[in-house]
């Protein structure tokens, strides 16, 4: 009688280790080292909760014309933020244009510094404009809201289709002067930048350049994106020309029957090739707020909605390639 209680008790106490041990991996096993060696949990319910773009519908807010946050940013982007005032305001296409004022992008930047501005719509600040943020003692807060691809464009004439970053890099450095080494004519190229600080020039800096230093050319830098596009499209030997801008501008904002796009690496930038990350020259359109403000500031309130299905389905109508593949 003793031998079949003992073995019982045995049986209990193992089925409470069993018990014991269950909760004790669960419990480890939902939580990881913090830097200090302590355990962090990271159960669902304490991530701080957010909302990936085009997930989650919601309400538009209730902005008035006076309520509506001071906004800025590039030309590119101009047609993105007439849209998203015309939709939240309920105004005609002609009343956003008259509504919305945007000062290019490292205007844009500073207006947001200096608080003149409460939300910008523009490319990735330069490292001046980093800087010019710290000196003032604000820390930007930078949210992807719709992809773009930076570009390289020539004119129709010009008989190459595709080049290599490698050549790009080398054309832009100095290297390469002549389209017969990229597989064009015997003629030289004539490489146009814009000028320091804006956003296509920025993006040039990081996206193809990557540290290396672009050769200085001052006769060939253009002051605007329209200036560079007619240069490649209008010059007397516009064959020569190579430019830059960003895909939906050139695409939709200014085009021109007289250039093309070249593909980069044997991919063409198009919206697939764009969202799908396959085109090398990548990148996003950002809104720009101040990290201090608060969370129902009419800044955090705008670009919630920007992120909101609504939000990335009006990107998309307006021509603009939305954060995720559709």
């Amino acid at each position: 009688m003793k031998t079949i209680f003992k073995k019982k008790y045995i049986a209990l106490v193992f089925l409470f280790l069993i018990l014991i041990a269950s909760i004790l991996y669960f419990a480890i096993g939902t939580s990881k080292p913090a830097k200090d060696g302590s355990m962090t949990s990271t159960s669902q319910s304490s991530l701080n909760p957010s909302v990936s773009a085009g997930q989650a519908k919601m309400e538009k807010p209730g902005f008035t014309r006076e309520t509506y946050p001071k906004v800025d940013g590039s030309t590119a982007t101009i047609p993105l933020s007439e849209a998203i005032a015309s939709e939240i305001l309920g105004m005609s296409k002609d009343e956003a244009g008259s509504f919305i004022k945007h000062n290019t992008t490292h205007l844009a930047y500073m207006n947001l510094i200096q608080c003149k501005a409460d939300i910008i719509f523009v490319t990735e600040p330069s490292v001046e404009e980093i800087k010019a943020a710290k000196d003032a003692n604000i820390e930007l807060e930078v949210v992807p809201i719709v992809k773009e691809g930076f570009v390289f464009i020539v004119n129709t004439k010009n008989p190459v289709k595709s080049v290599t970053t490698k050549q790009l890099q080398d054309i832009y450095q100095g290297k390469i002067k002549n389209w017969k080494d990229v597989g064009g004519a015997d003629k030289e190229i004539v490489p146009y930048q814009r000028e320091a600080n804006s956003g296509s020039q920025t993006l040039m800096e990081q996206l193809v350049m990557k540290g290396l230093k672009l050769m200085d050319a001052p006769k060939n830098v253009v002051m605007d994106m329209s200036g560079l596009i007619d240069r490649v499209a209008n010059y007397d030997n516009a064959e020569n020309a190579l430019g830059y801008s960003v895909y939906y501008y050139a695409k939709t904002m200014y085009n021109k029957d007289t250039i093309k796009l070249l593909g980069v690496d044997g991919v063409l930038p198009d919206n697939k090739s764009i969202s799908s990350g396959k085109y090398p020259f990548t990148s996003s359109y950002y809104a720009v707020i101040k990290k201090s403000d608060a969370a129902d500031a009419p800044s955090r309130k705008l670009l919630k909605w920007i992120l909101s299905i609504d939000g990335q389905n009006l990107a998309e109508k307006s021509g603009y390639v939305p954060l995720e593949v559709r």
